[in-house]
């Protein structure tokens, strides 16, 4: 075979082999660590592959931290690395706390990020305090005047209560009770208008960031409008509750009469058909008192005129009063 062939494969094998190690072992990290004054094992950098830890997201920190200052090992941004931390993020935190003097180790700043918050975050907010805008809060003033208020609530993130303290929907909403029961205690809404600061020292009178991951540090009253005036509105709807009941009342009597007519006249009906049964009894009175006697037959015969008589009389009545009404009508 060609000794050049033979020269030209074991070159490319020896690249590969070559590649291969580089790859493995990411010697160009250790150069850059031994450069920055890290002490990074070239084997220690061999175990990182090993235990599936990506070098770069720890070596590339540690020099970070070491320039700056800090005393963190590789063991412990391994340790965090392995719990799904973010270490680059950390180290940050660590070095913005440490340039602005705030006690912050670096076992708390893991936990902090292990909990979900953005720790780095934190600590500027602690250097920075941050506004937060409330949304518009309705409260009625005890003249029955609603009033709108829109507060900035001025908050520094108090990193020991980070872990287990509650957030800013938390603030927003302990600060709208607070506009709320301070509000609601005023006599009159010119009261809170002539002086909203009132508003502010009694909400931060009440400690409302207790339990939270801030301190308050202000509460300015952004914006205060006049609203409804709501006891005039509740006022007219308990008059028109109070009509509607008074109707319901006056159609309940209505329907009781109504009832009790109807009463009335089923009875003066029940009445009438008595008196046609008595009626119908007298024929039969008087057959039974011819048959025996008692009646005689002119008496009958008198009684008959009588009460024809009777009927001629009344018709005529009836007969003049008509004529009557009708002489009144040509007239007019």
């Amino acid at each position: 075979m060609n000794p050049l062939y033979i020269t030209l494969a074991m070159f490319f094998l020896g690249f590969i082999v070559l590649s291969v190690i580089l790859t493995f072992i990411p010697v160009g990290l250790w150069i850059s660590a031994l450069a920055a004054g890290v002490n990074v094992g070239i084997f220690n950098l061999i175990g990182m592959r090993l235990r599936r830890v990506v070098p770069s997201k720890i070596v590339s920190p540690m020099i970070k931290g070491h320039k700056a200052g800090l005393t963190v090992t590789t063991d412990q941004l391994e340790a965090h690395y392995l719990a799904g931390g973010n270490v680059d993020r950390v180290v940050n935190a660590l070095i913005a706390a440490e340039r602005a003097a705030i006690p912050l180790l670096f076992e708390r700043a893991a936990a902090i990020d292990l909990a979900g918050r953005d720790v780095l975050q934190a600590v500027q907010m602690s250097v920075n305090p941050k506004v937060i805008e409330t949304p518009v809060v309705s409260a009625v003033a005890q003249n029955g005047i609603e009033l709108r208020v829109r507060a900035k609530v001025t908050v520094r993130a108090n990193i020991d209560r980070l872990v287990g303290g509650a957030g800013e929907e938390t603030i927003i909403a302990r600060v709208g009770e607070g506009i709320v029961t301070s509000i609601g205690s005023s006599e009159s809404h010119k009261a809170v208008l002539e002086r909203p600061e009132l508003i502010s020292q009694t909400v931060l009178a009440k400690g409302l960031d207790a339990g939270t991951a801030f301190e308050i540090l202000s509460i300015d009253m952004a914006d205060v409008d006049v609203g409804k005036n709501i006891g005039a509105q509740l006022q007219m709807d308990q008059a028109e509750a109070d009509k509607r009941i008074a109707q319901a009342k006056a159609e309940e009597r209505r329907a009781m009469a109504v009832a009790k007519e109807q009463e009335m006249r089923a009875s003066v009906e029940e009445m009438r058909a008595k008196v046609v049964e008595a009626e119908s009894e007298v024929p039969k009175a008087m057959a039974q008192a011819l048959r025996d006697g008692k009646l005689g037959v002119m008496d009958y015969y008198n009684m008959q005129n009588i009460i024809s008589d009777t009927q001629m009389r009344g018709t005529i009545a009836q007969a003049g009063k008509s004529d009557s009404g009708n002489d009144s009508t040509t007239k007019k």
